[in-house]
């Protein structure tokens, strides 16, 4: 099962998908988009914006269309530098790169989440928005990059991708920024199988993205209205998609619930040792608990230990690498191959994104073994573990081969 909420589908997901057939609400008729609210569509979103405390949500056909469509909210294009971890997702980068902008990778620390430290070293007069990311699931340190931003102007863009229904001091990710953006695809918390949505927190970066992502409308599909004209895309969600997120949404809790039961029986089991330690968090209680994560103080054990379990360190999942990532390499060396709509630009940061350019990110990522607890993903390297079903038995022999393979390891 490679999410959590792709383990709970059921006949919540079925009665809507058929409530969707049986109306059909949206038709293929030009303009003939209902604007009431019995639309799936926006009854997620407004089902959305009240859970995660937001004045505004937008639905999308994916998180990356979610992360384009809150870059052109949020006016970031040519001339500005958006910071972003070097542990990220190549979506993240690739809509900065496509809206003209350019990405500034910073480290990360521990937590495996942006270093504030290392964010304010790399403030520049370009400099014009953070993109935290809550990485597998666990909050960034949202006090110190608000600070940060505060202090410098900057606007803040969540992407919570990996975190929904996570918080930080008792508040949903995705709502401390102007915008935060969420998948749901098969790997996150709740899914639709794929789309997205975005948080907006005031009414003109909502009214910017919903004429980004259809076609230029003022939102609700009206001709005319506050704000600014947009030349958008089409990046709506399907009804169909909208089906299944609410039915998702509404088992929100259900699997945040059981995931973090399911972390907290397998951490249990796995008492500290010399030479491991278990990733540190901003705040332990609002982790969404898809995977546990441990740090070994040498590579080479953690290589070893995750060989033996028959996965990899966080450090081999190129596209969640900036040192993977060889389009960066190439974009910054004036090759527009890699996005045919950029010309080569003295604006990139004298950056090669060649692995050893962000050396505590590659340290931490070389030494990180996770397990999962609710996704799993041979290629994030969470595919050794338990699932959200797993019993006691099964957690406890997980456990045991944490245990004993990293005895073996480490003596």
């Amino acid at each position: 099962m490679p999410g959590p909420g792709y383990a709970f589908f059921g006949d919540e997901e079925r009665a809507n998908v058929q409530q969707v057939l049986n109306t059909w609400s949206r038709t293929t008729a030009a303009h003939s988009y209902p604007l009431g609210d019995l639309t799936q569509t926006r009854l997620f979103e407004e089902e959305a914006a009240r859970r995660l405390a937001s004045p505004y949500c937008l639905s999308v056909n994916s998180g990356t269309s979610a992360l384009l469509t809150a870059l052109a909210a949020l006016d970031i294009g040519p001339g500005d530098e958006v910071i972003v971890p070097g542990y990220l997702y190549v979506a993240s980068v690739a809509a900065i790169v496509h809206c003209g902008a350019t990405p500034v990778v910073a480290e990360i620390d521990e937590t495996l989440t942006l270093d504030p430290a290392d964010v304010r070293a790399r403030i520049t007069p370009r400099t014009k928005a953070l993109m935290p990311l809550h990485m597998l699931g666990a909050p960034c340190d949202m006090a110190a990059l608000l600070g940060i931003a505060e202090e410098h102007g900057l606007l803040v863009l969540e992407d919570a991708a990996q975190a929904c229904g996570g918080t930080y001091r008792g508040r949903p990710l995705g709502s401390f920024g102007r915008a935060g953006a969420f998948s749901l695809n098969m790997f996150k918390v709740v899914t639709a199988c794929d789309g997205g949505f975005l948080l907006a927190a005031d009414e003109r970066t909502f009214q910017r993205a919903y004429g980004f992502h259809d076609h230029g409308w003022f939102p609700y599909r009206a001709e005319e209205g506050p704000g600014d004209r947009m030349l958008g895309l089409n990046l709506r969600m399907t009804e169909l998609t909208a089906a299944v997120a609410r039915a998702q949404l509404d088992r929100l809790d259900t699997v945040l619930a059981r995931t973090r039961a399911q972390r907290d029986a397998l951490a249990a089991l796995i008492p500290p040792r010399d030479g491991v330690v278990r990733r540190p968090s901003h705040d332990p209680a609002g982790d969404c608990a898809t995977v546990l994560v441990h740090l070994f103080e040498e590579r080479a054990a953690a290589e070893a230990v995750a060989k033996r379990l028959g996965t990899k360190t966080l450090l081999h999942s190129p596209k969640h690498y900036y040192g993977g990532l060889p389009e960066l390499r190439a974009l910054a060396a004036g090759d527009t191959g890699p996005c045919p709509s950029r010309r080569p630009e003295a604006a990139w940061r004298r950056q090669d994104f060649r692995p050893g350019a962000l050396p505590r990110t590659d340290d931490v990522l070389g030494r990180a073994v996770a397990l999962t607890v609710g996704t799993s993903d041979t290629y994030l390297g969470a595919d050794a573990g338990i699932t959200v079903f797993s019993g006691p038995d099964e957690i406890a022999a997980a456990a045991e081969r944490f245990r004993a393979t990293a005895d073996e390891v480490l003596g």
